[in-house]
């Protein structure tokens, strides 16, 4: 394969904003639409000092670069509008993390591609707010840490303490937080403030493997490793008074909970089962990519179904997870305080999803489209007066849960009307990695990096050393930029600012 010069690739990429730039068509071969990619100063320089280290003679092996992969989604079958890059943007497994695109349902030869949701389907964040504020907690803070870390199954393998068998777990992934209801996991409320009210209806237990089953089964009510985490976390800066009040945040100071975890296993599974017979469905389809890790299936042919039941499945476990980890959660702070979750009011602010594949409606070309939107690594982010949020949000639109990383702080946004025109009602999902896993164990030491925690007043849990420099801060983009671009973009608008006093993490 042909390396074009630097200077060559540049020639297709366009700044049409102070915070939008265009990839033309030609970039990569086929290209059906335009990419884009939202950035500010600091992070443009990443963008394309990514690129420019791809160009060099010579380089071959690991993923190709955010802009690259944007081009290639770009020119995969179906897609409309555009292929978007969010802010947080860095490469991943076909499309990169942080790349959203939407595919016309109407049109046969459109796909279905589950690099464009991710090996952990449905990993989203979950944030609970409650009555206390930053000095009811700072006397038993470290107390209240070890007892999430005790509540919580955390790590890699970690098994839950969910009763669960077989049967279970099947009326799990049809039912999703229903399920969860029924046991008496959840409170009925939680369920209103969760995107697809906590279940994908489509959801099909037997498209899914006994092997994704197996691994699944021990792991509900678990919160893994890698990024994951629970923190307690108190509100810094409030910036739109009137929507953070509708969720039930009134001032800075006030103690709310986050929860950021996925399918584990089970939607790993689910991935790799999908991409193997995806690649059979290419094959007999004749459909090309750019990439191979790009393998997808038509939206229609019994592959793409049967891997949109599963995948619907996947996400309703990872629903069910997140809610059996909320229940965990109300548990150790209702011990800590010795009262009841309900006397703390731990109520659900809002749940999303930044891995999925969904149906959706949206106008395109001033015409109203059933779009099959890929999200991964990106955020709802549904406008006030949207039929698909619930009432108490009608009026400030949907909230937008943008998690940091250890010891840095994290956003809550609002979605937006010219987010919904731009991006298909969808926006960044967090910081986004700046230096590899690998890279991050190379430069930093662990000791270094618990100590800046405790020297910021941050209580940690941790199950891995190892994980405690893959997940420093600084092996991530600043997640201020990321949400700073999106809200100078218009595509989500800041709400409330929250920083972490307590981490659990895998």
């Amino acid at each position: 394969m042909v390396v074009r010069p630097y200077d060559e690739e540049l020639k297709y990429i366009e700044k049409v904003s102070p915070t939008c730039y265009r990839i033309k068509k030609g970039f990569q071969p086929n290209m059906k639409v335009e990419g884009c990619f939202y950035v500010n100063e600091a992070l443009e320089k990443l963008m394309f000092e990514e690129l420019r280290n791809a160009c060099r003679p010579g380089q071959t092996g690991g993923f190709l670069p955010g802009v690259k992969q944007i081009a290639n989604v770009a020119a995969l079958p179906g897609i409309v509008g555009r292929s978007i890059g969010l802010p947080d943007i860095h490469s991943g497994y076909g499309f990169a993390i942080g790349n959203m695109a939407a595919f016309d349902m109407d049109d046969p030869n459109a796909i279905v591609s589950p690099g464009g949701v991710g090996f952990d389907i449905n990993c989203g964040v979950r944030l609970l707010r409650t009555n206390l504020f930053e000095k009811d907690v700072k006397p038993v803070q470290e107390k209240l840490a070890q007892s999430l870390f005790d509540h919580i199954p955390v790590g890699v393998g970690s098994k839950g303490i969910i009763p669960m068998d077989a049967r279970d777990l099947e009326e799990a992934l049809e039912m999703g937080m229903d399920w969860s209801l029924r046991e008496g996991y959840v409170w009925a409320e939680d369920k209103e403030h969760c995107e697809e009210y906590g279940r994908m209806l489509n959801a099909d237990p037997s498209k899914v493997s006994m092997r994704a089953k197996k691994r699944g089964l021990p792991q509900l009510g678990t919160l893994g490793a890698g990024n994951h985490y629970c923190e307690i976390q108190v509100v810094d800066e409030i910036f739109d008074a009137s929507a953070a009040s509708k969720m039930g945040v009134e001032k800075t100071g006030q103690v709310c909970v986050m929860i950021h975890s996925g399918s584990r296993g089970f939607g790993h599974q689910v991935a790799t089962d999908a991409l193997v017979e995806m690649e059979k469905a290419m094959k007999r389809d004749k459909i090309e990519t750019n990439d191979r890790q790009l393998a997808c299936a038509r939206i229609n042919s019994p592959e793409g179904q049967d891997y949109l039941k599963a995948m619907a499945a996947a996400a309703n476990f990872a629903w069910v997870n997140r809610s059996s980890m909320t229940f965990l959660t109300r548990q150790a702070f209702a011990k800590q305080f010795n009262t009841t979750p309900d006397d703390l009011d731990m109520h659900v602010i809002y749940d999303v999803s930044h891995n999925i594949a969904k149906m959706e409606e949206h106008i395109v070309d001033g015409k109203p489209k059933r779009l099959l939107v890929h999200r991964k690594g990106s955020t709802r982010a549904f406008p006030p007066h949207h039929p698909l949020i619930p009432v108490d949000y009608q009026l400030t639109g949907q909230p937008v849960l943008i998690g940091g990383t250890m010891g840095t702080c994290s956003y809550v946004l609002t979605g937006t009307e010219q987010g919904m025109q731009e991006t298909f009602g969808s926006t960044c999902h967090g910081a986004g990695r700046a230096l590899s896993r690998a890279k991050s164990r190379r430069n930093l030491d662990y000791v270094d990096v618990l100590n800046k925690l405790n020297e910021m007043g941050i209580s940690i849990r941790v199950a891995s050393p190892k994980l405690v420099m893959e997940e420093a801060p600084e092996s991530y983009k600043n997640v201020t930029d990321v949400v700073n671009t999106c809200h100078a973009a218009g595509i989500s608008k800041k709400c409330f600012k929250l920083r972490p006093i307590a981490v659990i993490k895998g």
